[in-house]
């Protein structure tokens, strides 16, 4: 698959980093339900989903790099991340609780807005709440949307 004619440069980026986050969110989901490490994931995301030049249609078209930077990432900092997010839900609630889908995208976006500080908090809010509206039509995106901009006004303050 190709970058389409009229996209600039920028546009692109952001096309591959949005296909690359809702890969991340997958990945860490399936490294959750599943119990298969990092490596195995991303390997297996590598080889079996991204797109690369003559491949079939079938394949996403994504950031490569920027996946694996987001699902190492979770990982290494998951216990930190972990703690933020708890710190900010209602009382009586745990991340725990939450939908295995809602935590991946907790912890994907949460891991952003701490660690990658070179895209702005509005944008990464945005994206991860389009990512639950890929897999949610009820409340979630909305649950997300709040989450994060709590979890952006403790990560950055004065961003927002």
């Amino acid at each position: 698959m190709s970058a389409q004619n009229n996209e600039t440069p920028s546009d692109n980026r952001a096309r591959l980093r949005r296909a690359a986050r809702l890969a991340a969110v997958q990945a860490l989901y399936q490294m959750e339900i599943s119990g298969r490490g990092a490596a195995d994931v991303i390997a297996e995301f590598r080889e079996h989903r991204f797109g690369h030049e003559g491949e079939s249609a079938d394949f996403v078209e994504a950031d490569e790099d920027f996946f694996d930077a987001l699902v190492a990432g979770v990982v290494t900092r998951q216990a930190t991340v972990d703690l933020a997010i708890n710190a900010l839900l209602a009382e009586g609630w745990r991340l725990e609780r939450l939908d295995a889908t809602v935590r991946a995208i907790l912890r994907s976006g949460g891991y952003e807005l701490f660690e990658k500080t070179d895209v702005p908090a509005r944008v990464v809010i945005d994206e991860y709440v389009d990512v639950a509206h890929a897999f949610f039509e009820g409340s979630e995106p909305k649950f997300v949307n709040a989450a994060l901009d709590k979890c952006a006004r403790q990560a950055r303050p004065g961003e927002l």
